[in-house]
Order: C-alpha cells, then structure tokens, then sequence
C-alpha cells in the first residue's frame, strides 16, 4: 500500500503504516485506534480514495518499482506466493548489512508513535521467540522530523542502560494505550516527561542524563538517520530483509502474512 497524504487522513484506523507526511508535532501525534468494524471501513475507503488519486509523482514510483522487480530471477524468491513488485521490493543496489558472515539481517524501521508500529509489535515478539538462529533482527527508529527523533533518542537511552528488552513493551504501552507522548515540543520539556518515566521504572535522573546525550545514543542517531535516508523509507513499520529486499503490512497482505514472508525471505538468502 502506498502511503500519500491521504493515508494521514485515516491515520489510527488501522491501515497498513505511519506515513511520512504524518504531523510531527507531538499534540498531533497518532490517536489511539479505532473499533475494528470502524477501521475496517475506513481502510477500505481510503484504499479506494487512494488508488483513485494516483499522481505524477506515484506513477514515476510506480516505474521505478517495476524496473527493480526486473532484477534477475537469482535474486527473487521462486514463483509462488510471494510476487516481486507486489509483496516486497527487490532494493537495487542492494545494501551492505552489519552482520556477521552466515547471518541474514531483518531491520524493523518503526515508531514509538505509530499505531501501526504498534499493533505489529506482538507479532514480532513471538516471531522472534521462533525465528531461526541465523536471522539477525534489529529495530531502528525512523528519521523524518524533530518527534521522531526524539522518540529515537528515548529507544536508545534505555538501550544504552541495558533496559531496552525490559522496557521496549511498557514504553510502546505508555505511549500507544495511556497517551503519554513522552516527547514535547522543545527537548528539555521531553527530556523531563522520560526522566519521569525513566525514574518510575526503576532508572535514575544521573543514569538517564548521562547515556541521553552520550556517545552511544549520538552515535546510533546517526546511523538511523542514514538508514532512513538510504533506504528511502517513507512508511513504518517498515521491513528490510538482507539490505535486498523491503516490504511492510499492506504488502504481505497482513501481520500473519508479513511475518511468513520475512520468514520465506530470510530462508531464501541463507541458502544463497
């Protein structure tokens, strides 16, 4: 699914992703999601508003993504069930990835303040309790404006404490089901609304103001912001495969589905 200004209109009501051109300010930050027979029509209507609206801009995409599904047969998964340009994006020029030689490396892009983000979270948790030994899975915090990267600076802050497989849940919780942004509009305010959360779970101010501006949350920081950039992302949550190949929700066609494609993806570049 293609993620224009009009997804914006709809965001909350369950579509497949957090758009780009979503308002960055934190007073307009996602609303919880709606019923699901709400969201259910709403996505439909957006769906055909949507495809009804194409424009220049989507139509030059559009050609781009069918010259990258040309990519030679070796490097897409065998005809089947999953079509190239249809259920994920072979990325040409592939990427270089971080990890070790035998590993295939999945990165999540997402946001603490994306529903959608949210809502796809529980089943990459239990994926990952099954994923196979090989696969690498790292999450990085998309890179668009001022909110998105501090909610970035948050992620990193608690991963920098060693609190991230701790804390990841309740923050996305705090977040997405109590409406605690735990971000402002100036960064001492923000810093201030994390320090409170930080401090009620156990963390203190000293520990927490240290790692917030220390090297390692600047330095990831930069490294979110380059692969946002490099790879184009313009919707979360956002699934990339090896540095070969990228896809999301809308793509797969849904949750179960997107998690057996990343699995059917990973298998078929181990075996490469």
């Amino acid at each position: 699914m293609k993620h224009s200004l009009l997804a914006v209109l709809v965001l909350g009501l369950g579509l497949a992703g957090c758009s780009k051109q979503a308002p960055e300010s934190p007073a307009a930050a996602t609303p919880p999601p709606a019923a699901a027979a709400t969201a259910t029509k709403a996505a439909a209507s957006a769906e055909k508003l949507q495809a009804d609206a194409g424009t220049e801009t989507s139509d030059r995409a559009e050609a781009t993504l069918e010259k990258a599904a040309a990519m030679p047969e070796s490097g897409q998964l065998p005809g089947g069930k999953w079509k190239a340009g249809v259920h994920y994006k072979p990325i040409v020029p592939a990427q270089g990835t971080g990890v070790e030689p035998g590993q295939v490396e999945v990165l999540e892009v997402f946001w603490l303040g994306c529903s959608h983000c949210y809502a796809l979270d529980p089943f990459l948790e239990n994926w990952q309790k099954a994923k196979a030994p090989y696969v690498k899975f790292t999450r990085v915090p998309v890179m668009w404006g001022p909110a998105h990267r501090a909610h970035a600076r948050l992620f990193y802050t608690l991963q920098a404490l060693g609190k991230l497989d701790t804390l990841f849940g309740p923050t996305f919780d705090e977040i997405q089901t109590r409406g605690n942004m735990l971000i402002d509009n100036s960064d001492d305010k923000s810093l201030k609304m994390q320090l409170a959360f930080a401090k009620a779970h156990g963390i203190t101010e000293a520990d927490y103001t240290r790692e917030y501006n220390g090297f390692f949350v600047n330095s990831n920081l930069q490294r979110a912001e380059d692969l946002t950039r490099r790879y184009k992302v313009e919707g979360v949550p956002n699934i990339i495969v090896n540095g070969k190949y990228q896809t999301d929700v809308g793509m797969a066609g849904g949750h179960e589905q997107l998690i057996a494609l990343i699995n059917d993806l990973t298998a078929f570049e181990k075996k490469r």
